[in-house]
């Protein structure tokens, strides 16, 4: 049974940090592609992040030099850290894994870990 479990959000003030973890299980970690997204209220889904097997990571123009993608192998965890953060960035955070090969591909999803920004 596969599962990513988010963790790390709450509510913070504008400019603060937090920092989102996703544990993953029941998959080959390091081989998937793992990526961050989030949804705020009446919005779709964003891709904010993402990080290649070997550690390559982008991120979207809305979150560059603020937030950082990173992933630990061994532990099956992939973070996000947050800085500078502002009201804009208040969402549901949702950890994805993807894998493909070709001929197969996987996608999962976490939960979610809701992000609230504001004074």
């Amino acid at each position: 049974q596969v599962q990513l479990v988010e963790s790390g959000g709450g509510l913070v003030q504008p400019g603060g940090s937090l920092r989102l973890s996703c544990t993953a299980s029941g998959i080959t970690f390091s081989i998937h592609i793992m990526r961050w997204y989030r949804q705020a209220p009446g919005k779709e889904r964003e891709l904010i992040a993402g990080i290649n097997s070997s550690g390559g990571s982008n991120h979207a123009d809305s979150v560059k030099g603020r937030f950082t993608i990173s992933r630990d192998n061994p532990k099956k965890t992939v973070y996000l850290q947050m800085n500078s953060l502002k009201p804009e960035d208040s969402a549901v955070y949702y950890c994805n894994a993807f894998f493909s090969n070709g001929i197969l591909s996987n996608t999962y999803w976490g939960q979610g870990t809701r992000v609230t920004v504001s004074s």
